[in-house]
């Protein structure tokens, strides 16, 4: 299925309110900001000099790309699009649609027991899989599947973000985009601003392409040198085994990452967490997780994902056809009205969000918490 050319409008800081800071990551901060015409999209902005004092700066600018465009290819009601870029002498960034809800790991810590009920697990574990397998039939390996990255949107249905540490593989019997022509790729900061400053060109699925360059340290084997990446990435506590081993991986890493998200949901910890990476990395390579209480199907489902042999752990087919999903009907999953969680709306007069704060300047802002995390460093 062709789709047209998506148009991605620039946006000037001075067009913009900015009414609080969401979030802060390792290279920048994520904004919650008002358009001129009162929409409220999430701003994720990067420190310019924070990618050049990079070991990888190169890299940096091109997963960064590599998130733009696979942004703009999005057509999935459970996965974010891109609403318009921003770019200064600075900082750069992009916009997305603001999630009032906030994250997964909020919403356990906000219910009386800390832990979430099996029905509402099942919702949100059901909308993941259709999320993860979306981007599979993209050949997109998501690879940083964590509670913090599953926002809840203003209709109670989730949004997975954070595409950074995502990459592109040949996906094995799955519809992929054909490209009709290979773009220039962006390799240094000029070129890369330039990405940017010409975003009303138009981005479409036709310009994703399958280029190497694109992946990050792909795999060169004579078997599969297309189809498997060598990134060491992800969050510590949710990396699969086989990243940890170096072998190469797929789109099985997704899935063993989602049985650490269900684990977490199910019982407020993470099943292999040791108290130093070492230690983290030692259990997730040689024990089980503890599924502690009596058998349910919940907890067998968390078992299967969780298999440390990916030949072995289950896949899409086999999950959605597992007991703990019995009755349900995959088609009608988007069209629920009422999910288990309906966000309160998002207010400017003590709600949900801060008041508008004419007063913060992006750049300066930005730069100050950049400067404070190296010097705690």
């Amino acid at each position: 299925m062709t789709a047209g050319k998506v148009q991605v409008p620039c946006l000037e800081l001075q067009q913009i309110k900015v009414i609080s800071a969401l979030g802060r990551g390792g290279k920048g901060v994520v904004f919650l900001v008002q358009t001129e015409s009162d929409e409220l999209l999430a701003l994720k902005t990067i420190l310019l000099a924070s990618l050049d004092q990079s070991r990888d700066a190169d890299d940096e600018y091109r997963r960064i790309c590599f998130e733009q465009e696979v942004l703009a290819c999005f057509h999935h009601p459970l996965l974010p699009k891109l609403r318009g870029v921003l770019s200064t002498d600075k900082i750069i960034g992009y916009a997305i649609d603001y999630c009032p809800g906030r994250h997964l790991n909020s919403l356990r810590i906000t219910q009386t027991e800390k832990m979430l009920s099996d029905d509402m697990i099942r919702f949100f574990a059901a909308e993941l899989v259709l999320a993860l397998d979306y981007l599979h039939g993209l050949g997109i390996v998501y690879r940083d599947l964590k509670p913090e990255n599953v926002m809840i949107q203003e209709n109670g249905h989730l949004m997975l973000v954070d595409f950074d540490l995502s990459t592109r593989l040949l996906a094995k019997s799955r519809r992929v985009f054909k490209p009709v022509a290979k773009p220039e790729l962006v390799k240094t900061k000029s070129s890369f601003l330039k990405f940017f400053r010409c975003c009303n060109s138009g981005i479409s699925p036709e310009d994703f392409t399958n280029s190497d360059d694109q992946v990050t340290k792909i795999v060169s084997s004579e078997s599969d040198s297309a189809t498997k990446s060598n990134s060491f990435v992800g969050t510590e506590e949710y990396i699969a085994p086989e990243i940890i081993k170096g072998e190469g991986h797929d789109f099985a890493v997704d899935w063993w990452c989602l049985g650490v998200t269900l684990y977490e949901m199910l019982y407020s910890v993470t099943p292999f967490r040791g108290l130093n990476r070492k230690e983290t990395f030692y259990r997730i390579l040689s024990k089980s997780p503890q599924l502690v209480g009596e058998p349910t199907a919940l907890r067998d489902l968390i078992g299967k994902l969780l298999e440390k042999d990916p030949s072995m752990r289950v896949g899409v087919e086999e999950i959605k056809g597992h007991s703990f999903f019995s009755g349900m009907d995959w088609d009608l999953i988007l069209q629920v009205a009422r999910p288990p969680f309906i966000p309160p709306p998002a207010t400017e007069d003590g709600g949900e969000i801060m008041k508008v704060d004419n007063e913060i300047d992006v750049e300066c802002f930005v730069q100050e918490i950049m400067q404070v995390r190296a010097e705690n460093r």
